[in-house]
């Protein structure tokens, strides 16, 4: 937390609770096992934002998996995306003829998204598909598929649970709405 910030002074209130992700990633593991019997797909979490979610969805896979990271940024420090997507890491993994799963915390504009299904298709995937915790259309600025997504949201700055403000907030066990007071605060500096 930012020093001097209480939990209980940033958040408004709690969006998901655990019991709430718990469920989705039960519901989405057992459609993606469904989905990828057979295969062996390269599950690609998106860093930062989404190892926990990542963690706990992968365990209720039952389908031999490899695991791979990449790391895209359009934020730069800002708290809006600047639309100028970056690699800051690159797979490990060779992706040719493979059936990615990216793995999202959640997908606001879809320009990482994007940005991240093309990379991975330029080099030769079979199949490139996403999977996010959190789906928020309403501020989606480019047409990309979420296919598998545990819940949508509105236009609310949400943190926990791998989202974050700031880089910070990001191991709050559930997912909770912070007050626009918090952010117009770090705004004005």
């Amino acid at each position: 937390m930012v020093k001097g910030d209480n939990i209980n002074d940033i958040i408004d209130h709690k969006l998901f609770s655990e019991d709430d992700i718990h469920e989705m990633c039960v519901r989405l593991g057992a459609q993606l096992t469904k989905d990828y019997a057979g295969k062996r797909p390269l599950v690609v979490g998106a860093l930062k934002g989404a190892i926990y979610f990542l963690t706990d969805l992968t365990r209720q896979m039952d389908v031999a998996h490899q695991l791979d990271f990449l790391d895209v940024s359009s934020y730069g420090d800002g708290f809006e995306s600047t639309g100028k997507i970056k690699v800051v890491t690159d797979l490990a993994a060779d992706v040719k003829d493979r059936d990615v799963l990216i793995i999202e915390d959640i997908v606001d504009t879809g320009l990482t998204l994007k940005f991240m299904k093309d990379l991975i298709k330029k080099r030769g995937a079979k199949s490139v598909k996403c999977c996010a915790m959190l789906n928020k259309e309403a501020r989606r600025n480019v047409d990309v598929d979420v296919d598998y997504f545990g819940s949508k949201v509105g236009n609310e700055f949400v943190v926990g649970y791998g989202l974050d403000f700031l880089n910070m907030y990001r191991n709050l066990p559930y997912v909770g709405v912070l007050k626009p007071e918090v952010i117009q605060k770090y705004m004005n500096k």
